[in-house]
């Protein structure tokens, strides 16, 4: 059925959950889990307008990339924990749904897991997250959102 699952974290409590149902998926259907945190890519505009002055612009992203790191060394480790098998990870930077979806194209995954909202979404998660609503209606794949 479903050959190959990636799903998309980023360190919040639903990526978490989606996690938790991808290992559930992986686990009766014996496919490759992928992992994947996308980061996006600040321009000097933007990191401009941050409150904390830097003298190297590429510290943002550098500090993005490394967080994505370990958002994803830890999903992987709770994967295993939770009896998933074959895991990968897999860290991106760009547009997050865009290069979700691209991934998905590249790896030719089977199925999109990922969370309704993510860190950065409404506070009272009144609407679904842009992020998941994007790659729901841009993959020609199916899509799971918890």
């Amino acid at each position: 059925m479903f050959k190959k699952i990636l799903v998309a974290v980023d360190g919040s409590k639903m990526s978490i959950k989606a996690l938790q149902k991808a290992i559930e998926l992986q686990k009766l259907v014996d496919s490759e889990l992928y992992i994947i945190c996308v980061f996006k890519h600040h321009s000097l505009g933007e990191a401009s307008l941050s409150m904390v002055r830097i003298s190297d612009p590429q510290i943002p992203d550098q500090a993005l990339n490394e967080h994505a790191k370990e958002v994803v060394a830890f999903a992987k480790d709770y994967a295993k924990e939770h009896g998933a098998t074959r895991v990968r990870g897999f860290v991106k930077g760009g547009r997050p749904s865009r290069t979700i979806v691209k991934f998905a194209k590249d790896k030719e995954v089977d199925l999109i897991v990922m969370g309704s909202r993510g860190s950065d979404s409404d506070k009272d998660g009144i609407l679904l997250g842009s992020v998941s609503l994007r790659v729901a209606s841009t993959a020609k794949i199916p899509v799971l959102v918890v």
